[in-house]
């Protein structure tokens, strides 16, 4: 690894040479090859960034970076590669070493910013094939559920239909039936109109008898004038008979007729019918024709009357028994006229029965007409069910296919992901080892309404050069020039977003399974806590510590899909006058403090810090940290000096403990996030501190003293370094000189009074960014089943 010892301090004002006065940080120079140019559009192989002989100063990677990332592809076989590359470092050119490792530094940034692009696109192209999927799933759901609906309702509609048909099945018989009863009741009206057809034959037989024995009479008669005339008024009457009965046959034609046109459908049982009728009308045309010839005969028989005067007594006799037996044909007769009567009215009944008989078929019929149109129709829209559930199905089967591909195509997606999130871990760790293990950054506050500055010119400057911009910062004091160069500078009106950017990778490294330090170092107002607390009722002035956790529980939350499960253990202490106080605890009162217990430090065989009886507590969300982060800070010693009205008066020291496993690699991690706000540095004729506070201040500055002896020799690589010294140095212990990612900020106050604490402040982190410490490790293991 490249040496860190480029900050050094100032060299003594009366050293002139071709430098200017400048120190060896001054001339640290970063290496970055153009690739195309800044106007460049072609896309070219990462091979042609290894081949890269251009320098370009800082100031115009920021500018070609964006594009470079665009314009590059990268393949596994040369990530492998940059990865595995180590510079060739020379003995003693520094420069071209430090140029070597700048150069490979910023291939590594081009290639993490293109495997964050590519990273952002998985994780884009994964969130729209899940939404594709949800979407797919509701889809099919809602139709699974509509295809279950319609088949419901069809089956309602096809049983309702089923229990009609049958209802309409039994009333169909019924008419039937009811229809065949009619029927035999018809044949039994056509039977006694034939027996009463036949009882009027048998009539006409004996009124053609009668006839024939009326002629008998007429020529027994002819003799005598007086018998001719009742004779011939016998025959009258019988003719009126005759034609009243000729005039009832026509009414009975007549109403057969009638019933011939009403009853079309049972005109062939009426055929016989129609036979016997003919039949009596050619009788009647025979009887007519036989009583003209009995008028003829009557005329031979008028001269035969006299013939027959004699015979007269005889036809008396004959006439007396004609008499009886007319008598008995008139009895007959009227019988005869009554039967009719009752006949012709029981056909007049029945006639009106089988009309209504036929009205109620008819309706019967259209009814059934009716059914069967209906029948019809919801056949006819249960086949376009059973069509529609059939492309229901083909739909459903359709989008179920799509299913599977999109997530088949989610699966393989979330495979590359996790390939991607493990190259992107190695790279990401690859390039904060090349920075340095122990990295630090500066920070300068803004001026406050009540710093008195005055006219005085400005003692903080930020140097402009392209070698220094960022990193650079400078110190005036007496009119002494004394510059600086660390990893970082952010001036005085950088916001809390724009630091928090800066340390979010190494805030990763804690879930990746790295144990990382973060610690806030400053004289007293210097803005420490600021930075590492901030205000959290406001989200633009959030410090570190709450913006931290924050990218830690989202983290947690989107690797979940990856399959990654974590777990959380919070523990919050303060170091005052050397005692270690546990800020979590219940039970805390005066009396406990001033005979407090006693917190042992303990470092395992894995580097791991344990502090024996400290409160530790499950966390599982953001919401429970802060309520924690807001108890620790009520707890917390603060008290006012002439420096600061609320001056923190110890150390504090937020843990973290992360415990991840991936139930899909079966592998597991364990990290730990520390953020310490150091309590500040200063001066007893400064702060004024007398009493208790003088006694808090001496604490304070010991501790820091012993911190700076830690670092003191760290940076000579003695053998010995005095970290039992103090608590604050034993518990940072694993930070400082072990595998642990540490990183500094040193916070400054740009008023005039405070140059010499900033100056020692800026000298003290010199020397903490020229420390080298063990190459930190990745705490994992595979779940053993």
């Amino acid at each position: 690894m490249a040496s860190r010892n480029q900050n050094r301090p100032p060299r003594s004002p009366s050293t002139k040479d071709g430098g200017g006065g400048i120190p060896l940080d001054k001339r640290r120079r970063i290496g970055a090859g153009r690739i195309g140019g800044p106007n460049s559009t072609d896309r070219r192989p990462f091979g042609s960034v290894n081949k890269r002989q251009d320098v370009t100063a800082p100031g115009d990677i920021g500018s070609t970076e964006g594009s470079e990332c665009e314009n590059i592809d990268f393949t596994k076989e040369e990530i492998e590669a940059l990865v595995i590359e180590r510079p060739k470092m020379k003995k003693f050119d520094h420069k071209g070493n430090m140029e070597l490792v700048s150069e490979l530094n910023n291939r590594l940034k081009l290639c993490i910013k293109w495997f964050q692009k590519r990273d952002e696109s998985h994780v884009d192209e994964q969130g729209k094939l899940r939404n594709a999927l949800e979407s797919s799933e509701k889809k099919c759901a809602d139709m699974d559920m509509e295809m279950k609906s319609r088949e419901e309702k069809y089956n309602e509609d096809i049983s309702e239909l089923r229990k009609e048909n049958i209802s309409l099945q039994e009333k169909l018989t019924k008419e039937e039936s009811e229809k065949l009863d009619a029927i035999d009741c018809h044949k039994r009206e056509k039977e006694a109109r034939i027996a009463v057809e036949t009882l009027h034959a048998s009539l006409s037989k004996e009124f053609e008898k009668a006839q024939q024995d009326i002629l008998a009479a007429n020529q027994r008669a002819n003799s005598l004038d007086d018998m001719y005339k009742r004779l011939q008024e016998y025959n009258l009457s019988l003719q009126q008979y005759n034609s009243k009965l000729h005039a009832e046959l026509e009414t009975a034609r007549e109403s057969l007729k009638r019933v011939e046109k009403e009853k079309l459908t049972i005109v062939e049982n009426l055929s016989t019918l129609r036979g016997h009728y003919n039949s009596l009308q050619e009788q009647l045309s025979l009887s007519r024709a036989s009583q003209d010839e009995a008028i003829s005969q009557k005329e031979s028989l008028v001269n035969e009357v006299k013939c027959l005067r004699v015979e007269l007594q005889q036809v008396r006799d004959d006439r007396d028994r004609q008499t009886g037996q007319v008598q008995a044909l008139t009895a007959e007769a009227l019988k005869y006229k009554e039967s009719a009567g009752k006949s012709f009215s029981e056909i007049d009944n029945l006639m009106a029965k089988s009309k209504s008989l036929e009205d109620t078929c008819s309706a019967q019929r259209e009814r059934i007409h009716l059914l069967e149109h209906q029948l019809t129709a919801a056949n006819e829209k249960l086949k376009m069910a059973d069509l529609s559930v059939s492309e229901t199905k083909t739909e459903f089967e359709e989008q179920r296919r799509t299913a599977r591909e999109l997530q088949e195509r989610l699966a393989e997606a979330e495979h590359q992901l996790i390939e991607g999130e493990t190259l992107r871990k190695k790279l990401h760790n690859t390039i904060l080892e090349l920075k340095g293990n122990i990295r630090v950054f500066c920070r300068v506050r803004p001026l406050l309404p009540d710093d008195s500055v005055g006219t005085e010119a400005p003692v903080i400057a930020y140097p402009t050069s392209a070698e220094t911009l960022g990193r650079g910062i400078d110190l005036m004091q007496s009119g002494q020039k004394y510059p600086f160069t660390f990893d970082k500078v952010f001036s005085h009106d950088a916001s809390q977003q724009d630091v928090f950017v800066e340390i979010s990778q190494l805030i990763q490294s804690a879930l990746d399974g790295y144990k990382v330090c973060i610690f806030a170092y400053g004289q007293t107002g210097s803005g420490k806590t600021y930075t590492m607390m901030g205000k959290t009722e406001v989200q633009e002035q959030k410090g570190l510590i709450p913006r931290s956790l924050e990218q830690i529980f989202q983290t947690s939350q989107s690797l979940s899909a990856q399959g990654w499960k974590y777990t959380m253990k919070a523990s919050m202490l303060e170091i005052y006058n050397e005692n270690i106080r546990d800020l979590l605890s219940t039970n805390r009162s005066s009396t406990t403090e001033n005979t407090g217990k006693q917190y042992t430090i303990k470092h395992d065989a894995n580097g791991n810090t344990i502090v024996d009886g400290l409160t530790i507590i499950d966390v599982c969300s953001i919401q429970e940290i802060s309520s924690l982060l807001r108890q620790a800070a009520q707890s917390r010693s603060v008290g006012r000096t002439q420096m600061n009205d609320q001056s923190s008066r110890s150390h504090f020291v937020f843990t973290l403990r992360i415990s991840g496993e991936n139930e899909n690699t079966e592998q597991q991690v364990q990290g730990v996030l520390n953020l310490i706000d150091l309590a500040g540095s200063e001066r007893l004729s400064r702060s004024g501190a007398t009493g208790e506070r003088l006694k808090e201040t001496q604490a304070i500055n010991k501790s820091l003293s012993s911190l700076s002896d830690v670092i003191f020799a760290l940076a000579k690589k003695e053998d010995h370094v005095p970290f039992r010294n103090s608590k604050l140095t034993y518990l940072l212990q694993p930070c400082l000189g072990g595998d642990s990612k540490t990183l500094m900020f040193v916070n400054l106050s740009p008023e005039p009074s405070s140059v010499g604490e900033s100056l020692c402040s800026l000298r003290f982190a010199a020397r903490v960014n020229a420390c080298e410490i063990g190459i930190p490790r990745r705490q994992t293991a595979l779940r053993l089943s």
